[in-house]
């Protein structure tokens, strides 16, 4: 869940058009036309990205005078199918995401099954990647790729790049090659998938 209070306001007698600020907004919420940006306010999640990326200081965030809040309740859905999703992610349904905003996996794959289907849809219902906009992004796309989603990123955009290796993706290789050196990447799997396995009190073992 999201408190969001602030939105990016353009001041168009500076702004030069130069898309930096639609090309790094994690919920595609602002855009460029007759080179000038504009901001679509019910859409912005006052994350200060387009602020803080704008070369010429073109934006600046303004207190919303109609606060909201964002967040999807995984209570809501089905918690075979979202620990099922969280897992094929190697995550675990309670494992937070988003420390900035406190989003955990489980929000995320209850976010997936109602209907978001790109990384941009998800941080819109549920404000991941609107504080920092950096730390949750490789969980996040672990998350659409296992709920068998395509990811593919927008044209000439910032926002993300690719899935970087895991422990559980490194090729046989590598782990062979690097074993010999001192790393222990069985033993890091094992242990991570201790986490992901791990119930919460209450949930069916």
């Amino acid at each position: 869940m999201k408190r969001v209070t602030l939105l990016a306001e353009v001041q168009h007698d500076v702004c030069r058009g130069c898309k930096v600020c639609e090309k790094v907004c994690p919920v595609l919420a602002i855009s460029v036309s007759d080179k000038k940006a504009n901001v679509k306010a019910d859409e912005c999640r006052g994350c200060t990205n387009c602020e803080s990326r704008c070369p010429f200081y073109a934006i600046k965030m303004v207190k919303r005078e109609e606060p909201f809040t964002i967040g999807v309740d995984a209570s809501k859905h089905d918690a075979k199918a979202i620990r099922e999703m969280c897992e094929k992610a190697h995550l675990n349904p309670e494992q937070i995401l988003c420390y900035c905003v406190g989003v955990r996996a489980e929000e995320v794959a209850a976010a997936i099954l109602e209907g978001a289907k790109t990384p941009e849809e998800v941080s819109s219902r549920t404000g991941i990647r609107t504080g920092c906009t950096i730390e949750c992004v490789q969980p996040l796309l672990r998350m659409i790729e296992a709920a068998g989603l395509e990811l593919k990123r927008v044209e000439n955009g910032w926002q993300w790049y690719g899935v970087t290796p895991t422990a559980w993706t490194l090729p046989e290789t590598v782990v062979e090659k690097y074993s010999k050196r001192g790393f222990y990447f069985q033993e890091d799997r094992d242990l991570l998938d201790r986490v992901v396995n791990t119930k919460a009190e209450g949930e069916d073992m």
